[in-house]
């Protein structure tokens, strides 16, 4: 029987962490608490306006995420996350704050919150990061055809991969950090590969 653990899924938009999840959720019976783009109400207004729908959006994400962690802690089973707290604050938010596409002030409002919040959480047994090229990610965004994702353009998709590039860096010091490079492969079809993902990440707990 494994024992009680957080798993995180990371990674950019678009390279498979809501497949993976629940690949994982369904071999293993573990817990999925999924990311919940479809249910915030800025996502639209903000992939057509970011400067003006930034802060909005994140804090909704920070919120939804930091709620999901909280019942993560609570839980007695495994449970995996798609996209965590982290993400948000060190990834996204800063992002938009580096375009100037969320004002100093607000940033700065939301780091603040960001920061009260993680003081209370535990860190994940473990973080998955998915990784795939910016093209590949473009590819595979137009395949699932999103109607609010059709204006994310490929500089920002390139920034974020950097500053998650980074990140993983900066964690893999002290966390239980497994990277997967994702280009050459279709997690939907390559069975073998798949197979070898879920046993390193059941393994590696």
């Amino acid at each position: 029987m494994i024992k009680s653990n957080f798993v995180a899924i990371a990674g950019n938009i678009g390279v498979g962490k809501t497949t993976l999840s629940k690949l994982l959720s369904e071999r293993f019976d573990w817990k999925v608490f999924f990311e919940p783009e479809t249910k915030n109400p800025y996502l639209e207004d903000f992939y057509a306006d970011m400067r003006r729908w930034a802060y909005h959006s994140q804090v909704f994400f920070l919120t939804e995420r930091f709620k999901d962690h909280l019942r993560i802690q609570r839980s007695r089973s495994t449970c995996i996350q798609d996209r965590t707290i982290y993400e948000d604050a060190e990834i996204f938010a800063a992002n938009l704050f580096r375009r100037e596409l969320m004002p100093a002030r607000d940033y700065d409002s939301y780091k603040n919150l960001y920061s009260a919040m993680v003081k209370t959480l535990k860190r994940p047994a473990m973080v998955v990061y998915l990784k795939a090229s910016t093209w590949t990610l473009l590819s595979r965004i137009r395949r699932r055809g999103r109607a609010y994702e059709r204006g994310i353009d490929r500089e920002y998709l390139a920034q974020l991969n950097i500053s998650y590039d980074n990140w993983i860096k900066r964690i893999s010091e002290d966390w239980n950090v497994l990277v997967i490079d994702t280009d050459n492969y279709d997690i939907n079809k390559d069975v073998d590969w798949l197979e070898s993902i879920l046993e390193e990440i059941k393994a590696r707990l």
